[in-house]
């Protein structure tokens, strides 16, 4: 069963002979060596690159153990160079190799070589290889299957599709995987014995307990507003671990984007133009995970939903944040005070903008009412949409606020 990742492969192509080094990232078992080493390869032989100018080396075989050493690797390329034709260089997860800024370095100033490297670790893109090859590199993030690429090969219903995706997620490798319970075990499994182990043998975490907990935690807390020192706060309320520090906390929250198991999204006040206070909101990079962590004991749908849409906005190129409006109102005795009203997201691409509700049922005309009274405060031109969890023709109000079904939200890219 081959998910063909099709805007995946567009980009790579688009990126083809560009001078920079294509640099994929994501989240560990995302599909990017299956991306580079399998869909990509399998196109450029179909647009008539020989296979011997395809030279792919993978870090993870332990076979290719020498090529750790930079010299060697290095040589080894140089050797497999015999003409002036375009030698296309794929290193999967290219931080296993020592000194790999060297080696890029390197490779970028060859002649005759376009160089593709996947990383599972984002510091490894956001401190070393930014720095580094500012103007030289060309990221490409890839995200666990989108729920479009999920149903492109799920035999059964959009409704059948949609409860196993908010359930299980979208890792490629739980297409393999028959039943509930192997998917379960699958995903419990990974996540200790690749990204706890990934983590905690990069970071040198002792405290895996606590971390533990701080991952539970977040995991509990998607779509709720948090920061270092209420969490903090709720570790004194948990038997078994140790209090940690805010900073702790927060170099624990770094460890888990740096692995891209989950990203921030900032607070945002639209009316003032600026982003405000300390809190923010968490959502895992893959759903599945997410229930995973919490042994599938909390199954929200409201904030699961919340959450596949904002990893579907940061699929397709947009920046996240959450909106907050703040808005007057009287009281039974005429006093004015301020209320804060919440508009889920607010995503910026370039100088296009949309604003999203998350919204699970709207069974009533005072739900539909909650749902858009914030939106009807912001008062700019901008697109402004409700997304509803259930099937429901798209419609618009007099105020232009579009409303629409998670199906054709997440499976009709042009809306």
């Amino acid at each position: 069963m081959i998910v063909k990742r099709k805007a995946y492969i567009e980009k790579l192509i688009r990126s083809k002979g560009n001078g920079l080094i294509k640099i994929i990232t994501g989240l560990r078992r995302s599909g990017k060596s299956f991306l580079l080493k399998k869909l990509f390869y399998q196109n450029l032989i179909e647009e008539g690159v020989s296979e011997d100018h395809i030279i792919v080396i993978d870090m993870e075989n332990r076979k290719n153990k020498p090529f750790k050493n930079p010299d060697y690797m290095l040589d080894w390329i140089e050797g497999k160079i015999q003409d002036k034709l375009t030698y296309y260089i794929i290193i999967d997860e290219v931080q296993e190799v020592d000194d790999f800024i060297e080696v890029l370095s390197t490779l970028s100033v060859t002649d005759g070589l376009d160089v593709y490297v996947t990383g599972s670790n984002s510091r490894f893109l956001s401190s070393d290889v930014v720095t580094e090859f500012r103007g030289r590199g060309d990221e490409i993030h890839v995200w666990p299957l989108s729920f479009a690429e999920f149903m492109s090969v799920y035999d059964g219903s959009k409704e059948e599709a949609w409860a196993e995706y908010m359930m299980y997620g979208g890792l490629p490798q739980l297409l393999t995987q028959d039943g509930d319970e192997k998917k379960s075990e699958f995903l419990r499994r990974l996540y200790r014995t690749v990204y706890l182990r990934d983590i905690y043998e990069r970071n040198n975490i002792e405290l895996k307990v606590e971390f533990e907990e701080l991952s539970k935690i977040l995991s509990s807390s998607i779509g709720a507003p948090i920061n270092t020192s209420n969490i903090a706060n709720t570790f004194k309320s948990v038997n078994k671990v140790q209090n940690i520090s805010d900073k702790t906390i927060s170099t624990y929250m770094e460890y888990m984007q740096d692995a891209f198991l989950i990203e921030k999204s900032e607070r945002y006040d639209i009316k003032g133009r600026k982003y405000i206070g300390s809190l923010y909101k968490c959502y895992y990079q893959d759903i599945g995970l997410r229930n995973a962590v919490l042994s599938f004991r909390q199954h929200e749908l409201t904030h699961l939903m919340e959450n596949i849409i904002y990893n579907e906005m940061r699929m397709r190129g947009w920046l996240v944040d959450v909106g907050n409006i703040n808005h007057r109102i009287r009281n039974s005795e005429g006093q004015q005070h301020r209320v804060t009203l919440e508009v889920d997201f607010v995503c910026n691409k370039g100088s296009e903008r949309v604003y999203i509700q998350s919204a699970w049922r709207m069974p009533d005309d005072e739900k539909i009412e909650q749902e858009k009274r914030s939106l009807r405060l912001i008062g700019d031109s901008f697109r402004k949409l409700i997304i509803v969890g259930e099937h429901t023709k798209s419609w618009s109000d007099e105020n232009g606020i579009q409303i629409i079904s998670i199906y054709d939200f997440l499976l009709n890219n042009d809306i």
